[in-house]
């Protein structure tokens, strides 16, 4: 499983598009639509759960977030490190059949405590997801088409959206929210032996013009780099900010939906899936074409284009919260699903681009960490417990105010994208010299 291998200096010859590419990143992009599937799920199944188990939203908030951000965000560091020195292929496979495995478990759960259990597995193996998956990427795609390529990545959460979560919603209203784990987890455990099976793992460094120069295996230095790195310190906060805002937003908007408008599961799941879906898929493929087609003195924009997406997202989830009218509230939640998710590929591919070659995966992997840990833990929390403390007072609606700070959040993520932007081009060039 070692790898030892390092590039040859032909990067300026390497081809983005050939047949294997398209099918790692295809590949990809699937074993990406079950990890936000599987564990973007919990929150359309909360009503059902509440009702069952009879806890208290704070607990639920907790389950959703900390429970399962746990081990993923902490796991993910050590994971990274190993996928920046090891066949990524072979650790991607197992933590793939490993979560689908822990997600069909989650359906057999008799308590709250055992729910819990499942979360923080479930989050173990899909810390083994993201890092290495985009690490991979960057030996398969050159650093001027990696924002493109990383986009369609990102679009698996739209894929997720759109086609499987309203089935996800189908499934369990009509057979139960256990049934709905069974099934989201089952086709995981196959689809890992088939990725093992016919995709191969890329050449260290194959889509560099210099050769990849072996690391210090000592996880204190590649640390030190990075956050020395004034770009990548400005990319952590405001992937901080929008761990809060997209990880609140999933946990919580079924609930709000279903006590602020009145709609069922079911009803939900058909609508905000395919309207975020679509659109997200849309926002996220745009902003990916645009940054794809920037010339080489326009290298800035490729970080300042995510900020103002992030800006765009404030108002618009105010809107969403706050709007009386289905037609006013659907228009901030469709401009919401656009703009929300435009900075992933691009935030990624810089996060890449101003890290050494041997250090990629460990760079994501702790954008991840405090998206997850702070973003993940902290959001679904922080709304659980103000509507805990709010609903004496405003009933059903408590969850309206609380839901706010996803109104907040976005808006502080796009002021540090823009100043990340400010230093993008110096730390390129410093993490090719070095």
């Amino acid at each position: 499983m070692t790898d030892t291998s390092t590039a040859p200096n032909n990067g300026a010859g390497h081809k983005d598009w050939t047949p294997n590419a398209v099918y790692t990143l295809g590949f990809l992009c699937l074993i990406s639509v079950f990890n936000y599937l599987d564990r973007s799920i919990l929150g359309l199944a909360l009503p059902l759960i509440k009702a069952e188990m009879q806890v208290s939203d704070a607990a639920l908030g907790l389950v959703s977030g900390l429970a399962f951000v746990l081990f993923y965000s902490i796991l993910g560091v050590p994971i990274a490190w190993a996928a920046d020195r090891w066949n990524r292929k072979n650790i991607i496979a197992a933590g793939f059949a490993f979560w689908s495995a822990m997600t069909v478990l989650t359906g057999f759960v008799a308590n709250i405590w055992q729910l819990a259990l499942t979360r923080f597995l479930m989050g173990a193996g899909e810390a083994t997801g993201l890092a290495p998956s985009n690490s991979m990427l960057s030996d398969t795609f050159r650093a001027e088409r990696r924002p493109l390529a990383l986009a369609i990545f990102s679009l698996s959460s739209s894929i997720a959206f759109v086609i499987l979560f309203p089935i996800a919603g189908w499934i369990a209203e009509h057979y139960g929210w256990r049934t709905m784990f069974i099934c989201a987890g089952a086709p995981g455990v196959i689809f890992s032996l088939i990725f093992y099976l016919t995709v191969k793992e890329p050449e260290r460094g194959a889509t560099e013009s210099a050769p990849a120069r072996k690391l210090p295996e000592n996880i204190g230095a590649s640390l030190g780099y990075l956050l020395k790195t004034r770009t990548y310190v400005f990319m952590l906060a405001g992937a901080t900010f929008m761990g809060a805002n997209v990880f609140a937003a999933g946990a919580w908007t079924p609930t709000f939906l279903a006590r602020v408008h009145d709609m069922s599961m079911a009803d939900v799941a058909a609508s905000i899936g395919p309207i975020r879906g679509v659109l997200g898929a849309l926002g996220v493929l745009l902003g990916g074409v645009i940054i794809d087609r920037l010339g080489p003195h326009r290298t800035s924009w490729r970080v300042k284009i995510p900020a103002i997406a992030c800006a765009l997202a404030g108002p618009s989830e105010a809107l969403f919260l706050l709007g009386e009218t289905k037609m006013v509230w659907l228009l901030g939640f469709a401009a919401t699903s656009f703009v929300t998710l435009i900075h992933q590929g691009p935030i990624f591919a810089a996060t890449m681009n101003v890290a050494r070659i041997r250090m990629r995966a460990l760079s994501v992997a702790v954008l991840v960490f405090c998206a997850s840990l702070l973003g993940q833990a902290v959001g679904p929390l922080v709304v659980g417990v103000l509507n805990d403390v709010l609903e004496p007072q405003l009933g059903q609606m408590a969850i309206r105010y609380s839901l706010l700070i996803i109104a907040v959040t976005p808006v502080c993520a796009g002021v540090c994208f823009w100043l990340a932007a400010l230093s993008y081009e110096r730390d390129m060039a410093r993490a090719v010299e070095e």
